[in-house]
């Protein structure tokens, strides 16, 4: 099953600010502020939606097609990737930005400056799918992830014209866009993929209700936080799986994008919605076990003792057959 994965491919720079920010700010200057923070850590971290879902894919056996824009500093973040199991030769190199990048600092009280920078990102807009598709013989599913808008748009309506069955993933995007451009996004997608507050975004954007959205797509998956994911589908009983126990909670930076992962490669496995569900539930505790968002050893047997441990061995007995796992 050829899956195409296009969205946002970002490097992140993270640091540490050893004290309080509001201890630096004068409330009666807010309109001219001048600051500058000495930070005590720095962690470079690979990220970037669609990168990190297909991370989490080529961890489970699979071959992910990548589809995105970076900049000439991808070399080691594509060898990254090609050794985790990715097809990256359809992404496309700006010859003038970066690779997105997204700087973050964060303090003792866990507040957040951040700033983002789209780069080669907003190059996306530029490419077609169709020749990824003939290149790779054929498209089962294409995941549009968050990424340049026009490039969502642009994407959603050849996958349309061409017949390409497709999966809406607007994620951090919704924030940003209207009603009717959300509409486009949505309608007609194969799976539709939100967290729980994402959801009731969309439908507030869209107007759309639950049931009215049910109508325009095939499948819609919601993730719940620490209570699961909700899958559903029109005139069926939802089904709604747990999440495994963690080991620990280390960052939850990347864990809807692993559970994208997860959930995708049980389709292209033939699985049920359960068992797609129960394997997205899984990898997503290994990311949040984790600082870093592709930072995470699979492991096949230590996957499989936790698939029983969590779900039964009939989970594991379903999903063993199909899971790879090329690195140790």
């Amino acid at each position: 099953m050829p899956v195409i994965v296009t969205g946002s491919i970002a490097t992140d720079h993270l640091m540490t600010f050893p004290g309080r920010f509001r201890d630096s700010i004068v409330t009666d200057k807010l309109d001219h502020i001048s600051l500058s923070f000495l930070v005590d850590s720095l962690e470079i971290r690979r990220g970037g939606v669609a990168a990190n879902i297909a991370f989490g894919m080529g961890c489970l056996g699979l071959r992910p097609v990548l589809v995105g824009a970076v900049g000439p500093d991808f070399a080691d973040y594509r060898s990254w990737l090609e050794r985790h199991g990715v097809d990256t030769d359809s992404v496309r190199v700006s010859d003038v930005h970066h690779t997105a990048r997204f700087v973050c600092t964060t303090d003792d009280e866990a507040n957040q400056l951040a700033s983002f920078y789209p780069g080669a990102m907003s190059e996306a807009r530029e490419i077609e799918l169709a020749p990824v598709v003939h290149r790779v013989g054929s498209a089962d599913l294409v995941i549009i992830g968050p990424n340049d808008p026009e490039g969502m748009i642009r994407h959603t309506d050849e996958c349309r014209e061409r017949g390409y069955p497709f999966a809406a993933d607007p994620s951090q995007q919704l924030a940003r866009m209207g009603g009717e451009e959300i509409r486009l996004l949505v309608d007609g997608a194969a799976y539709l993929f939100t967290n729980e507050y994402e959801a009731a975004l969309t439908e507030q954007k869209t107007g759309w209700t639950s049931d009215e959205i049910l109508e325009r797509v095939g499948c819609r998956v919601t993730t719940l936080g620490p209570r699961g994911a909700r899958v559903e589908r029109k005139g069926d009983t939802p089904v709604l799986v747990g999440c495994p126990q963690e080991d620990v909670k280390a960052d939850p930076t990347g864990v809807g994008d692993a559970f994208r992962a997860g959930y995708v490669a049980g389709l292209a496995w033939g699985l049920s919605d359960e068992r797609c569900a129960q394997v997205g539930s899984l990898l997503a505790t290994y990311v949040i076990e984790t600082v870093g968002t592709q930072e995470y050893d699979l492991g096949r047997q230590r996957f499989l003792d936790r698939l029983v441990s969590a779900y039964g061995d009939g989970a594991a007995e379903d999903i063993s057959p199909h899971l790879a796992c090329p690195l140790p």
